[in-house]
């Protein structure tokens, strides 16, 4: 029995291994083939760009510049700078997708998590720059900072959460609501703060660094080639396995996922449906901004305040992050580092070749919105595999002792 069940639990895992390595490999080659048409359409781009592209797209953070001792050709290696480039910007797409992630196995669509993400970075800023460390160590001044992030956005998705647990409104209204009125409400707060970089000569609508004051995230031997990598991504890591393992593990989870599942059934069983509703938007609300802090907090990276007319991209891409791990928490840190993989590649392709940046995020995009279709693609697999199978033949009941048998047996 137990062998039949590890069995079980590896075929859904490989199937959705499957299913995203499919949604990539789609991608990847309507890349190859858009790289191609540009080549052949456009006259300021030769057509042996097009196989330079195809290799930057799928070696990105392996391409070690051009060689112009061997005619200017492309060279492949190991790059640490870019290797610590995509660590460093797959922190914040972990967690946030971890966000989404969560979010979804209770039931919930969470796309307030840019909102949340921007929370968290007022909030950390606020704490980080605001503290005196000549008073305070730094170290205990970026572990405040961390933690009002934390509790900022947790804050913020309980909003969406307290709206859909008690007046039923559906979240992902009250979610694109709230953030707009965090886009707003960061840039009326940083409006005239003391916060704003006036030190750097026309530097308009940017945050002081943290570094400034001295805090930034440890590097912990993380410095790859001068790269912004820290132990940013230690921590992110060791969220995802903490969220897994409340996820799957322990009776809250349980429960969260219950509710998820069918939460009048839930609430049948006695579990408080209601609660476990804004717990789990506060929880996602918390991870979208420790993403955030984890990268405002790295001591180089400026924060640009006017954000009212936009939103941060990292909290939407969340979603294609939780969607290419098919929700789960541990798969959310491999496709975290693939999405940060794409976006260096696409900088590398505007760099190196004649394509523009706009081909780069093209492809980018297609590649991420390819990844919604994992779900569809393993669910695509369960019914082949159903079909397959086929429906198991019942055994026959046993007969039951004709009733003069029982009589017999019955007499002293």
């Amino acid at each position: 029995m137990k062998e039949k069940k590890e069995r079980t639990l590896w075929n859904d895992g490989a199937k959705t291994v499957a299913a995203s390595l499919l949604s990539i490999l789609m991608g990847v080659v309507f890349g190859g083939l858009l790289l191609l048409l540009a080549a052949l359409l456009l006259n300021n781009i030769p057509l042996s760009s097009a196989w330079e592209g195809f290799r930057i797209v799928l070696g990105g953070i392996f391409n070690t510049g051009r060689d112009y001792d061997r005619g200017s050709a492309i060279t492949f290696g190991f790059n640490a700078r870019l290797l610590g480039d995509m660590l460093f910007r797959g922190t914040p797409l972990i967690m946030t997708g971890l966000s989404v992630a969560l979010a979804y196995k209770t039931g919930l669509f969470n796309i307030g998590a840019p909102g949340q993400y921007l929370m968290g970075t007022a909030a950390s800023l606020m704490v980080a720059l605001g503290m005196d460390t000549s008073v305070v160590p730094a170290p205990l001044v970026w572990l405040l900072a961390f933690c009002a992030a934390i509790l900022a956005g947790a804050l913020w998705g309980c909003i969406p959460g307290l709206f859909k647990a008690h007046l039923n409104v559906n979240e992902v209204i009250t979610s694109i609501m709230t953030n707009w009125i965090a886009a707003n409400l960061v840039t009326m707060l940083f409006d005239g703060s003391r916060f704003i970089n006036n030190v750097d000569y026309g530097k308009t609508g940017y945050c002081l660094k943290t570094s400034s004051n001295g805090v930034a995230t440890a590097k912990l031997g993380l410095d790859f080639g001068g790269s912004s990598a820290n132990a940013g991504i230690l921590i992110a890591v060791a969220f995802a396995v903490v969220t897994y393992v409340v996820i799957n593990k322990t009776v809250f989870g349980y429960e969260l996922r219950s509710c998820g599942s069918n939460k009048n059934a839930a609430r049948y069983a006695g579990m408080n449906e209601k609660r476990n509703i804004v717990l789990s938007m506060a929880i996602a609300g918390g991870l979208s901004a420790a993403g955030a802090a984890l990268y405002f907090l790295q001591g180089d990276v400026e924060f640009y305040w006017h954000t009212s007319m936009s939103l941060p991209a990292t909290g939407f891409n969340g979603i294609p992050v939780a969607l290419l791990a098919s929700c789960s928490p541990i798969g959310c840190v491999f496709s975290g580092l693939f999405m940060a993989y794409l976006t260096i590649s696409g900088s590398q392709l505007s760099n190196l070749t004649a394509y523009n940046e706009y081909i780069a995020d093209i492809i980018v995009a297609v590649i991420v919105y390819l990844s919604a279709f994992t779900l569809f693609f393993k669910s695509l697999m369960d019914r082949k595999k159903a079909g397959k199978a086929g429906t198991p033949k019942s055994e026959p009941a046993p007969a039951a002792p004709a009733a003069e048998t029982v009589g017999k047996e019955a007499q002293p």
